[in-house]
């Protein structure tokens, strides 16, 4: 079997080459006499290079019928196609065509379960893993498991505590409707309200709305989830959410926080920043309503870096 898919092989790659010669001849061909071919007998070298080409084509032709004559002969008769060879027998004209689609879909299912096979050799280099290394000395290395999101409530007041002696101008309010997890709510100066939802020192959820709006629902509840209904506020909300996937840490969980709510009470001037890249307060009806990461400057969406 081996030898055969070898001769196979061989033969295909003869008639590969043998078109390739004949493609070669026919360009030239009709290219015609061209310039490199000089002033001197320009026909007589044309005609030189077409027999040139042709006798690699004879040659090349030659090559592909000894390696086919080294395959073995078709067997005589209908190949035997198991059950499939029964489809030949419908008289239906929508039936006819099922064993063509039949085959395509082998073809694909073999092209998947190649793919799925270079996809698990590469998941299992471990390259995905994000481990923190202590850098001191020859240390081995080791995973440290995230215990962000299972911590004491006391400390999570401690660190809520410590952002509030921070920055005297936004007000916070903690809650806990829901077990033991924090619901922190923001009112930055008079420009806007957020609820922060954590699972213990982690964010996990922010949303921003208006002065005017509310956080209750129709039952009188917390709501974490209905949107603004300003525009302005709802790309806020986005930005935020990107903000705290942006600070997380799982090693420095108090670090995070701090940092996100630097980060978000850079909005305090919201509606009186101009815009860093474009200096225009309003762009396309919005205020610049994206800070930048570090160094909190205020930016549209269609400026920022």
């Amino acid at each position: 079997m081996d030898l055969q898919l070898d001769a196979l092989n061989e033969a295909l790659k003869a008639v590969k080459t043998l078109r390739s010669s004949v493609g070669n001849f026919f360009v030239t061909l009709s290219q015609g006499v061209r310039s490199d071919h000089g002033e001197d007998n320009k026909e007589t070298k044309f005609i030189l290079e077409l027999q040139d080409l042709i006798s690699e084509v004879n040659s090349h032709m030659r090559r592909v019928d000894q390696t086919c004559s080294c395959l073995a002969p078709a067997p005589e008769g209908l190949y035997n196609l198991g059950n499939t060879a029964l489809l030949a027998q419908e008289t239906t004209q929508d039936r006819q065509a099922l064993y063509s689609e039949l085959v395509e879909s082998y073809k694909w299912t073999d092209k998947l379960h190649d793919c799925s096979n270079l996809t698990v050799s590469y998941l299992q280099q471990n390259v995905m893993k994000r481990t923190y290394v202590n850098a001191a000395g020859n240390a081995k290395r080791r995973r440290y498991t995230p215990s962000s999101h299972n911590v004491p409530p006391q400390t999570v007041d401690n660190v809520i505590a410590s952002v509030d002696r921070l920055f005297s101008d936004m007000t916070l309010t903690v809650t806990r409707p829901y077990a033991t997890n924090a619901i922190l709510q923001i009112t930055l100066g008079r420009s806007l309200k957020a609820v922060v939802a954590f699972k213990g020192l982690m964010i996990e959820w922010v949303l921003v709305k208006g002065y005017n709006e509310d956080f209750v629902s129709e039952n009188g509840h917390l709501d974490l989830w209905t949107e603004s209904r300003y525009q302005v506020f709802r790309k806020i909300t986005d930005n935020a959410n990107a903000a705290m996937l942006h600070f997380y840490s799982p090693i420095h969980p108090d670090l995070a926080v701090r940092s996100f709510m630097t980060w978000f009470h850079s909005l305090m001037t919201l509606f009186t920043d101009s815009c860093r890249r474009c200096g225009n307060h309003l762009l396309l009806g919005m205020p610049p309503t994206w800070r930048d990461f570090r160094t909190l400057e205020a930016f549209h969406e269609d400026c920022k870096p």
